[in-house]
């Protein structure tokens, strides 16, 4: 979806432009969730320095349905944990050229998803890419941050911490 790229959050709607003082805080990193992929939680970087947001995707496979280009991945929303596997299918709304902060370019697959924090819901584009060894599965970029929010870079958590997950909340979505 070349094109859309310049829109805020995505192709679904504009974020509402309010005043910085207006705005929530959010600190250097925050838990998210991702509703529509099934994932609960996920401790995001609010990165500014990246345009785009991305996502931790392994086992990435392109494939059809009703005419429609579709990606089939599996995600580990916990850091340095790989036994919670949350199998994915969404729509492929673009490939698109990313530099990492190495200065590396890679073509990604990009989709389109809701994300909440601090209590609002709206859509993004996440770029997926494996992220086995960086510090955080999930990057949130100043294209999904714009005209929401301020970023203090010396505090965390502000949206607060989840609970501990549960053996059960740990099982796969089909096995609850």
């Amino acid at each position: 979806m070349a094109g859309a790229e310049g829109k805020e959050g995505g192709k679904r709607g504009k974020s509402r432009k309010r005043p910085p003082s207006e705005r929530p805080v959010v600190g250097w990193r925050e838990w998210v969730e991702l509703p529509e992929l099934g994932v609960d939680r996920i401790k995001a970087k609010i990165d500014t320095g990246a345009r785009t947001s991305s996502l931790h995707a392994f086992g990435l496979e392109r494939f059809r349905r009703d005419g429609r280009e579709m990606v089939r991945f599996e995600a580990h929303p916990l850091q340095r944990d790989t036994s919670v596997r949350i199998p994915v299918e969404a729509e492929l709304v673009d490939r698109r050229s990313v530099r990492s902060s190495t200065g590396t370019e890679t073509v990604r697959p990009v989709i389109e998803t809701d994300v909440t924090l601090l209590g609002q819901r709206w859509p993004i584009e996440l770029s997926l890419i494996r992220r086995d060894l960086m510090g955080f599965r999930m990057l949130l970029g100043r294209q999904a941050l714009r005209g929401r929010f301020v970023v203090d870079p010396g505090r965390s958590f502000l949206g607060g911490k989840p609970e501990p997950a549960t053996k059960d909340a740990r099982k796969e979505p089909e096995e609850r």
